[in-house]
């Protein structure tokens, strides 16, 4: 009785009541009282676990209307339907005895007669009756009672349905037993149809309902991923809306999509990860992985378990097989299960596995998105705690000077999307890793040695992004973050293929006995013969990912200055480096690959060799017959291995790269320096703090202090001299008015203010050493080098403070942006672009000035705002908005050079030398009183500013901006990056796929054709065989069969498909290798070929993102596809074929199979297309976003704007999960039906075969051996198809940029004398020019000639042209007129030789990271005398003294973009690498503006006797400049107004020049400059 399997679910339902008594206990007023009892005595593991809002929810819900509690309408109405069918069941129940004693219960009644019944029975009563009562529960309680109810009652009616199928189901399968209670008669079946629909069906189908993760933000319109029920999201039936949505659109946008689930909102994930994560979260110090593991603890025990149920049905097929085919070897004789029950089984066990898999996938891939933007997030809000330093090749992060404000280092900005890529290969950790570790640095050789040791050197030369802490924080998020993801699926080495093994070989020991013990010894013997290559393939890797990344460094800095080499004229030079690299690149590509033939020859040998010995030893030796059964069931389980091998192949070194990039993000946020406010205890410098704290509180300064830009003291090994700020008394600045500091260049101007900022270490000492910053008031930071956001100006300036109309139109006046603003359609709401590429210089550093003026802080520290204006807006700034009513009251400390000109508004100042020490302090009087240099220098200074103080034009300009603008009235100028629709184009495919064949593309296709085919006939002919053989067993007694001959024959099949696979493997690859060598060649030509007009309006970044990702892309992931494609569809349609012929009926239903699967892989496709393009647009902000805030830090840091950019971020980070979990989800959904129409063709050809004709064993089974093949190729056909053509993406992004607009290309009659240029003769006739084809004029007929070696001075207000006469003398925009240079029209001229020619030197100076001596001299040609003596001539050494230890020589490094040396350092080594070239023509834009007047003064000195042959144009805002040059030109509006020698100009009595002079205060020296005299005080100046 108690055995009966009807009482089962009476204990089950006994176990749900105790549970329900406890619970109630447990929540009445006793346990409440024991509850909080206990919760004292955990407290404290209380305070150190997450707090998530995960149990709230409920009691939440407890309120409103009861329906609505119950999660609505149609939920209510499933728990009312499951309710009625509870009371249906309980009425057949008890109708059930009635039945049975029909006659008992007319006699004595029904309720006598229940008490004689069965117990059995009146346990299956019982259960019924608590099954209703819990239905009943479930529909009038509220919704936390209503949800325990609800959860008991679906385990007892599973329990109960079990318990009839295993008594009534299951005898119908078999042929020799009866259901158990089939004298209950219809009542029996009515009961498991009722039971199959409450305790199976409805469960299935009730969507879940909706319950926020945080009640406080409810979701308006929940993700239907939250919402679905079992079999949609068995299904993916909730994705079909989306799917067929995007099939009735163009392109499917991101706001079409669904919103984000709650569990994958930023916000939520933080709250929930960040206490495990972040070590300013009270986190326990543990290595990230365990820390993400106990984030997500609750997806790898799913996904564990997902695991193991998947390895058990991966066994359903063979076994299946196995029952089948015994079945027609015996005809049914013993058989015991019917043959469809197999037929069924093959069916559920593909489809289950599919189920099972793709939520394996499910999860591991939304894991893996929340992962990307948890990692994001928390890298990003520990950058904003680090500091901020330059850090250089040879890891001398310190050495030279005063680094620059630390918001220089933007140049890095561009290299955040280098490697951001779902596309990620195993191969990018080594990128990164391997990168890091390679430190050295070229030193500098003599010309002695030979070009070997000069390419040694430069091979040597760091090539990583992260050469400096911004590009090692970029590398973290892109190339690293991919990496650990791509190494998520570690489940699948362990218990996944263990696990798999294991349950093979018991299958094998089970129909081929102890042989299955050879075949395990076989291959456990071969195991170490692939992990041998494997070694060699990471060696081989490691050394390509280094040459990879040479390349990307090369690609990325080239990129990053292109400007200047366009200017130099070095696109061939820079495109032939580039080649060499990338020829290098493609060497180790190359044996890269044939390493990877290796192993896949290997991992298909082994299990071959493994099926042999096995087959052997059961033949030969055990002397057993090799019937179908066993061949073909065994040959599937050897295929499972075989698949094994391959995985655990594939997957570890993903493992070993996700390791190492790990281990570095970790180590960045356990290791990187703080900022002392954040360090640990025992980093962090003792502050010592006077008792009359409170009094000192509102000073601002220093009291015996020292800062340094790092802190070396945990740190081994002995420091390198660093740059020493010291302050060795007391330094306070005056609160309410303006301070100066001044200095020379690299003097510690900057890093003063860095120290205010907490931006450097702090070393204290002694016991009085103190520093301050006031911030309760708010504090404000203009940079040196002006750092904006790509926003409009606008935004820019409001900073996200709250919009005053008043106050922000004052700002405008005051910081002289009004004028700026009328030549912009958009006015104020003109996006500057990428890095302000839109505003000229001095626009940015009014920009970035008004930012702080506006702001509401009380201290404004403003670091060098006059050095990139000209003197009249210089003048403007100090007058109206220094002295104006929004800066008084208010504490500013201005770093400047113009110390004559700011003294006017200043009350207070401080000088530094050339070491960071402070010579004097104090008023301005006072100062000059003791500092006689300094007074000399405001003296002379003075002299100079009343020569130019008077503006040179009046009138309103026509800019060149509004060439290079040409804004339109949405201010855009930057235009985002074009989503394309549709399908991928043809073109670019043809593109890639032509390039492989180069000149003999019918040859390279027939051979490889050739071989594959051969190789697949091949693989076929092997299970063929098999069957062949084990037939002749039927035929044949067994003694009459000759093994050892079927053997060799075996043997020789074997390996064919290994001599076939191979050529056509390495014929491929070359293919493939030649168009990567030609498109990569092809994409450079046209991006170093193109205008500065597409490069204005393409952010680098773009630019950037083709010639390293896409190429990566199409160097490995893209071939690599489409040989997948080429090989599966040759294996589809030879196992479709092979079906076709022993069974010629399916010729239909295999063609209808594959036209299903293809009609879904198209609607699919659609819909992936469009995801996977918003994906990747929604992914570059994210990263944009990043990369422009680390470049900002000390900005950021400043106004304490760290909670505003950490909100910006999570809100990027929530736009591209949405799209990413989508693009994810959507694959899904084609896999499961891909995999359901081919499990359907398997057991349908399994039914005919069994079903519809006889036939022998052996044909059915090599049958369904090709069907099952082919079905389950299908879906591998269709998913690599799709992916093939959304990774098409990288082609169709490069074939894009083959055709922009390109720069004349040289041509032979374009090519110049030799002799020439023989002098620097420039005459112009009729020049105009525009900045776009269809813009308007910037510059009017211009006419006008300069003779060989004069010094011409350029002259006129912001926007009159003067920049865009030096670009249009380079044919860098479109012009008309003629140019004559030496006497040849540089019209018809190639750029390379007119530019190569002509040397220009910005304002804003661009270096390479690297040594010195590889900045002024990149190729190697010249010596380190002539090195030296330009360096000399440009200032170098009279900015620097001998004895500085810390001097710049031709071997000191370089940081990416000059990082660790000052603006006027950079300035001096452009000046330097110009001289060096020699050329008959020099242009110089404002090329001194940040260098001091003193060094200003040596540098002019050298440009006037040492350049006397070279024909100087030069535009500057200091007329004493220019003053004494041959000739002056004033610009306006485009236009000449005046052109002369300066004493004609003087003569002229209308002229502007002479109006400036007369109005003098120094009229005399004036005309003596002019005259030509030597005048001591000019000179001087």
């Amino acid at each position: 009785m108690w055995s009966n399997s009807l009482v089962l679910p009476f204990y089950a339902a006994c176990a749900s009541a105790i549970i329900l008594l406890l619970r109630f206990i447990c929540l009445s007023y006793p346990g409440q009282l024991l509850r909080r009892s206990l919760s004292r005595l955990v407290s404290r593991a209380k305070q150190n676990s997450p707090t998530v809002a995960e149990e709230s929810p409920e009691l939440n819900y407890d309120r409103g209307p009861l329906i609505a509690q119950l999660g609505g309408p149609v939920i209510y109405g499933f728990k009312l339907a499951r309710f009625l069918g509870c009371l249906v069941f309980l009425g057949l129940a008890l109708a059930t005895p009635l039945e049975a004693n029909n006659e008992a219960a007319r006699q004595q009644g029904y309720l006598p007669m229940l008490v004689h019944t069965e117990w059995p029975q009146l346990a299956s009563i019982a259960t019924a009756a608590y099954a209703s009562l819990l239905g009943l529960v479930s529909v009038t309680t509220s919704f936390s009672n209503s949800r325990l109810a609800s959860q008991h009652l679906a385990a007892v009616l599973l329990v109960l349905f079990s318990a009839f199928a295993c008594r009534d189901l299951y005898p119908l399968l078999t042929f020799n037993e009866k259901p158990e209670d089939l004298l209950e008669g219809r009542l029996l079946w009515a009961k498991v149809v009722i039971l199959t629909i409450i305790s199976v069906a409805l469960p299935l189908v009730v969507p879940s309902q909706y319950i926020p993760v945080d009640p406080a933000n409810r979701s308006e319109f929940p993700h239907p991923e939250q919402t679905a029920s079992w079999l949609s999201s068995c299904l993916y039936l909730w994705l079909d809306p989306i799917v067929f949505m995007a099939q009735r659109m163009d392109h499917l946008s991101h706001d079409k999509l669904p919103p984000l689930a709650d569990y994958d909102y930023s916000r939520n994930l933080k709250k929930r990860s960040f206490p495990h994560l972040d070590s300013f979260s009270n986190r326990k110090r543990r290595h990230l992985f365990f820390s993400l593991m106990r984030v997500f603890r609750t997806e790898y025990t799913i996904l564990t378990l997902l695991v193991v149920l998947r390895v058990i049905t991966t066994l359903a097929a063979p076994i299946g097989v196995n029952y089948l085919l015994q079945y027609l070897e015996n005809g049914g004789e013993g058989a015991v299960i019917r043959p469809w029950v197999w037929i069924a089984w093959i069916f559920i066990g593909q489809f289950m596995g599919s189920i099972l898999y793709q939520w394996y996938i499910f999860f591991s891939t939304g894991t893996v998105v929340r992962t990307e933007g948890i990692i994001t997030q928390l890298i990003f809000e520990h950058a904003l705690r680090i500091r901020m330093k330059a850090e250089l090749p040879d890891n001398d992060k310190g050495s030279g000077s005063a680094a620059s404000t630390p918001d220089s280092a933007s140049i890095a900005e561009s290299s955040t999307v280098v490697e951001g890529s779902r596309e990620s290969s195993v191969d990018d950790v080594q990128s990164s890793s391997a990168s890091t570790t390679a430190s050295s640095t070229a030193k500098g050789k003599q010309k002695a040695k030979d070009k070997t040791d000069g390419a040694d050197a430069q091979a040597k030369k760091p090539q990583s992004s992260a050469d400096n802490l911004i590009g090692k924080i970029n590398n973290l998020v892109t190339t690293d973050l991919n990496t650990i993801t791509d190494g998520r699926d570690f489940l699948m080495v362990f218990p996944y293929v263990p696990l798999q093994i294991g349950l093979c070989i018991w299958f094998l020991y089970n129909i081929l006995g102890w042989s299955a013990f050879v075949a395990l010894a076989v291959m456990v013997a071969c195991f170490p013969l692939p992990g041998l290559v494997s070694k060699r393939i990471q060696s081989v890797q490691k050394t390509k990912m280094e040459k990879t990344d040479a390349r990307v460094q090369m690609v990325t800095e080239t990129m990053n200055v292109l400007r200047m080499i366009k200017l130099f004229g070095w696109e061939k030079k820079m495109e032939a480096r580039m080649s060499e690299k990338r020829e290098v690149e493609l060497q180790w590509i190359w044996k890269f690959k044939l390493l990877e033939l290796v192993i896949n020859n290997i991992n298909n040998v082994i299990p071959l060799l493994t099926m042999m010995a096995c087959y052997s030893t059961y033949t030969l030796i055990m002397g057993k017959e090799l019937t179908a059964s066993r061949v073909f069931s065994s040959m599937t389980v050897f295929d499972i291995m075989r698949d094994q091998l391959q995985m655990v192949f594939w997957i570890l070194p993903s493992l070993i790269s996700a390791k190492v990039s790990l281990g570095r993000v970790n180590d960045f946020l356990n290791d990187t320096e703080l900022l002392d406010e954040f360090a640990t205890q025992e980093d962090k410098p003792r502050l010592f703090v006077q008792d009359q704290s409170g009094e000192e509180s509102d000073l601002i300064g220093f009291r015996e202090a020292a800062f340094t830009w790092s802190n070396d003291s945990s740190r081994g090994g002995a420091p390198k001299r660093r740059f020493k700020l010291r302050i060795d008394d007391e330094l306070f600045f005056k609160s309410g008015c303006i301070n100066l500091i001044v200095g020379p260049t690299g003097a510690g101007k900057t890093s003063m203010l860095m120290a205010l900022l907490g931006e450097m270490h702090f070393l204290p000492s002694g016991p009085t050493s103190w520093f301050h910053l006031p911030r309760k008031g708010g504090v404000a930071y203009a940079a040196q080098e002006s750092w904006v956001q790509n926003e409009t100006i606008k935004d820019n300036i409001l900073f996200g403070a709250p919009y005053d109309e008043e106050r922000y139109k004052k700002v405008l006046h005051q910081c002289a942006l009004e004028r700026d603003l009328e030549l912009f359609e958009a006015g104020d709401r003109t996006e500057v672009g990428e890095k302000g590429l839109t505003l000229s210089g001095g626009q940015k550093a009014r920009v970035t000035l008004a930012r702080a003026v506006y702001s509401s802080a009380n201290i404004l520290l403003l670091d060098d705002v006059l050095a990139a204006l000209d003197v009249h807006t210089a003048k403007w700034i100090i007058n109206k908005c220094f002295a104006g009513d929004l800066i008084k009251n208010r504490t500013v400390i201005l770093v400047t050079h113009n110390v004559a000109m700011a003294s006017s508004v200043a009350q207070y100042i401080v000088a530094l030398n050339s070491n960071g020490h402070i010579v004097s302090q104090g008023s301005i009087s006072e100062v000059i009183a003791k500092d006689d240099r300094l007074a000399a220098e405001i003296a002379k200074e003075q002299v100079v500013l009343e020569k130019e103080e008077q503006t040179i034009d009046n009138s309103v300009p026509t800019s060149e901006a509004n060439g290079k603008s040409n804004a339109k009235t949405d201010g855009k100028l930057v235009m985002s990056e074009e989503i394309l629709v549709g399908r991928v184009s043809w073109p670019a495919f043809k593109l890639f796929l032509t390039s492989m064949g180069g000149s003999h593309a019918m040859l390279f296709w027939f051979g490889y054709w050739f071989f594959m085919a051969a190789n697949e006939i091949a693989i076929i002919g092997q299970t063929w065989f098999l069957g062949y053989w084990s037939s002749q067993y039927e035929s044949h007694p067994a003694s009459e069969v000759d093994v050892r001959h079927y053997l060799k024959l075996y043997a020789l099949i074997l390996l064919i498909p290994c001599i076939m696979y191979s050529p056509g493997y390495m014929i491929y690859f070359h293919g493939a290798l030649r168009a990567s060598r030609m498109l990569h060649k092809r994409l450079m030509d046209a991006v170093l070929g193109t205008t500065l007009r597409w490069l204005d309006t393409t952010p680098t970044s773009r630019v950037i993102t083709r010639c390293t990702q896409d190429i990566r892309a199409i160097d490995g992931i893209f071939p690599q596809g489409i040989t997948w494609v080429l090989e599966l569809s040759l294996v589809v349609l030879s196992r479709l074929l092979a079906v076709v012929i022993l069974t010629p009926t399916f010729i239909i239903p295999g063609i209808l199979v594959g036209v299903i699967g293809g009609w879904f892989g198209r609607i699919y496709l659609k819909a992936q297309l469009s995801i996977k393009r918003e994906m990747s647009n929604a992914k570059a902000p994210v990263l944009g976003h990043f990369g422009a805030a680390i470049a900002g830090l000390t900005s950021i840091r400043a106004y304490g704007a760290q909670k505003a950019f950490q909100e910006e971020s999570l809100d990027r980070i929530d736009r591209y999960t949405k799209s990413a979990r989508m693009f994810y989800n959507v694959n899904r959904w084609v896999c499961i039906r891909v995999d359901l129409v081919g499990s359907v063709f398997t057991t349908a050809l399994a039914a005919y075969l069994v079903y519809g004709r006889t036939r022998d064993a052996s044909n059915v089974g090599f049958s369904l051996n090709m069907a099952v093949g082919f079905s389950s190729m299908i879906l591998y056909l269709v998913r690599i198809m799709n992916n093939v053509e959304v990774n098409a993406n990288s082609i169709e992004r490069i074939n894009s940029y083959l055709n922009i607009e390109q720069e004349p290309k040289s041509t032979e009659g374009g090519q110049p004398p030799a002799y020439w240029p023989a002098s620097g003769e420039v005459v112009v006739e009729n020049l105009s020019a525009r900045y776009s084809s269809d813009g308007p004029k910037v510059l009017q007929d211009l006419s006008f000639k300069i003779k060989s070696g004069e010094r011409v001075g350029i002259v006129g207000r912001t926007g009159s042209g003067k920049s865009s006469l030096t670009l249009s003398l380079l044919r860098c925009i479109p012009t008309e007129g003629t140019v004559y240079f030496d006497g040849i029209p540089t019209s018809g001229m190639n750029l390379e030789a007119l530019r190569s020619n002509v040397t220009i030197i910005p304002q804003i100076p661009e270096l390479l990271s690297g040594t010195l001596r590889q900045n002024l001299d990149p190729f190697d040609q010249c010596d380190d005398a002539t090195l030296n003596n330009a360096l000399r001539s440009a200032g170098l050494f009279s900015v620097q003294e001998d004895t500085d230890d810390g001097r710049l020589t031709l071997d000191s490094p370089i940081a990416s973009g000059g990082g660790n040396l000052s603006v006027g350092q950079r300035q001096i080594l452009a000046l330097a690498r110009a001289m060096i070239r020699g050329s008959k023509l020099l242009i110089l834009d404002e090329a001194t503006s940040a260098i001091d007047y003193k060094t200003d003064t040596a540098i002019q000195s050298s440009l006037r006797n040492e350049m006397q042959d070279v024909t100087q144009l030069i535009i500057a805002h200091r007329l004493q400049t220019i003053m004494d040059a041959d000739k002056i030109m004033v610009l306006d509006a485009g236009e000449i107004v005046e052109f002369g020698t300066p004493l004609e100009l003087l003569q002229n009595e209308n002229g502007k020049l002479k109006a400036l002079v007369d109005e003098s205060g120094d009229k005399d020296i004036l005309y003596a400059m002019a005259a030509g005299e030597k005048v001591e005080s000019a000179e001087s100046n």
